[in-house]
């Protein structure tokens, strides 16, 4: 998500578009979340999960030029989000397993590594969601996993549209400043304290929420270096007013293997 220096209004009607999917999107997550509880929630939060998988390696596919065999990528990438159902392994070390052997199979079969990377950009944070979801409180690490990302880029956006100041990226993302990576550093480090004080989120998450918030915002600019060797405006044109999967899960993608990482280690 950019943070425009001084960007034109967006027409009213384009911003309110983009407010609403937007706060579809959230109210549909946090729904799916609060639900996984329960079994019928559980297979909605897989379905959601895969879904958004999907759409990413379809979009990767896209950008990096790789459409001949875009199909059967998925193909490959839907054995093992299949397996991370909750009918079958779960999310595992055997899911794991095969989402590198997709990998190195389209890798193969493809002649490039360009698509096979797609699966583990796509694979891994599916894979890291569910695990984190079916942890010990998982729904407040998950949810934190998440809101850590949406406040980078709430905060990124709105310091760097009121203060300005020196490009971060000029070369990738021209818009985004270094006022508002500041600004969303701040803003996720308040918002993981309120999670802290009210729903009692560890402390060493809410410190660990700081470079988490750094990553995100490498995890932007990755993609829009993809989409401008491109030539793209927006990954794909899915969500009004939002663009592709991508442009909405771009932060989160390196973010939640990271955190998952954390969890399996002990550092809940």
């Amino acid at each position: 998500m950019s943070d425009p220096i001084r960007p034109t209004e967006k027409p009213p009607n384009e911003l309110l578009t983009r407010i609403i999917v937007g706060v579809a999107l959230v109210a549909v997550t946090v729904t799916t979340l609060i639900l996984g509880n329960h079994e019928i929630g559980r297979h909605a939060l897989w379905l959601l999960v895969i879904l958004m998988a999907l759409g990413i390696l379809s979009e990767w596919a896209e950008l990096t030029g790789r459409r001949e065999n875009k199909r059967l990528a998925l193909y490959a990438l839907s054995v093992p989000l299949a397996i991370m159902s909750y009918l079958a392994a779960g999310p595992s070390f055997l899911a794991l397993g095969l989402i590198l052997g997709a990998a190195m199979f389209i890798a193969v079969f493809d002649r490039s590594i360009q698509l096979s990377l797609g699966i583990i950009y796509a694979g891994l944070p599916a894979l890291s969601i569910l695990f984190l979801r079916g942890i010990d409180n998982g729904l407040l690490i998950v949810f934190w996993t998440l809101a850590l990302v949406w406040a980078t880029d709430i905060g990124a956006y709105f310091s760097g549209r009121a203060i300005g100041g020196p490009k971060l990226a000029p070369r990738y993302s021209p818009n985004k400043t270094w006022a508002g990576l500041i600004g969303g550093v701040i803003v996720t480090a308040l918002f993981s304290y309120v999670l802290h004080i009210y729903f009692q989120l560890p402390f060493h998450l809410v410190l660990l929420s700081i470079p988490l918030a750094i990553l995100a915002q490498l995890g932007d600019l990755f993609e829009s270096q993809m989409k401008r060797r491109a030539g793209a405006k927006d990954s794909g044109t899915i969500f009004p007013g939002h663009g592709g999967v991508m442009d909405r899960l771009d932060g989160l993608i390196p973010v939640a293997p990271v955190v998952a990482i954390i969890m399996l280690f002990g550092y809940s």
